[in-house]
């Protein structure tokens, strides 16, 4: 085998060797991989501990605003929660879609399923932006700084002080997912990732898919019971 022969079959096993993703600090791919993902369900369970916070918050105010809480969420417009659960949902399975293509080293389709689920993300904040827009303008605000007219229950705006910081901090969650799924997707445009390297489209994923799954939970609690 001549030099040159050699020297093709070594960049070929060097491009193609998982260790060329390897951080110097892991010994292996699989020991990387294996952390990344323990790093990554770690967080999340930070995220679900920071939720279930809130939602404890919320069933206490709720026992003790319970007039208050039912008559609130009557002004909440279901249409637009049901069609950003919806667009949510969506966005999991191209997302779960994206992963699945990644691992499959099709790059063109991957790219094109993150950015159908950017997409998803973006219609779902438009949709909180003129919802949020019609509270406003109803004066259905937070605590003192409710104004409203027409409840027959006197802590109204302690369902929207609620309310508020719940999907508020949600919305910011899915800000934050879209800055990751723009960065994946210049990953995955530039050819970084294949069936030997598609960690962070993974961690992204899940990352992702807590986000829909959170807001699963807050629709039907927020909208729907109050």
């Amino acid at each position: 085998m001549s030099t040159a022969e050699t020297t093709a079959e070594s960049g070929k096993e060097t491009e193609l060797s998982p260790q060329f993703h390897v951080a110097h600090h892991f010994d292996s791919a699989d020991t990387q991989f294996d952390a990344g993902r323990m790093g990554i369900w770690l967080f999340l369970v930070t995220e679900v501990l920071l939720f279930g916070g809130l939602f404890c918050a919320f069933a206490i105010f709720r026992s003790w605003y319970f007039d208050s809480f039912v008559e609130a969420h009557h002004h909440l417009d279901k249409v637009m929660g049901g069609i950003n659960t919806v667009v949510l949902i969506s966005s999991s399975l191209t997302m779960a879609l994206a992963v699945r293509s990644a691992q499959q080293s099709k790059k063109e389709l991957t790219a094109i399923l993150l950015a159908i689920t950017l997409a998803c993300a973006f219609a779902f904040l438009c949709i909180k932006y003129v919802e949020y827009s019609h509270k406003f303008h109803e004066g259905l605000l937070p605590g003192k700084y409710f104004s409203a007219e027409g409840f027959h229950t006197k802590h109204p705006g302690v369902f929207f002080a609620i309310y508020f910081m719940m999907t508020g901090i949600h919305g910011v969650h899915v800000v934050i997912g879209m800055c990751l799924i723009t960065w994946i997707l210049r990953r995955t445009m530039r050819g970084e990732f294949s069936s030997r390297y598609y960690a962070p489209v993974e961690g992204v994923g899940l990352y992702w898919h807590l986000v829909d799954l959170i807001w699963i939970y807050l629709f039907p609690l927020l909208y729907l019971v109050g």
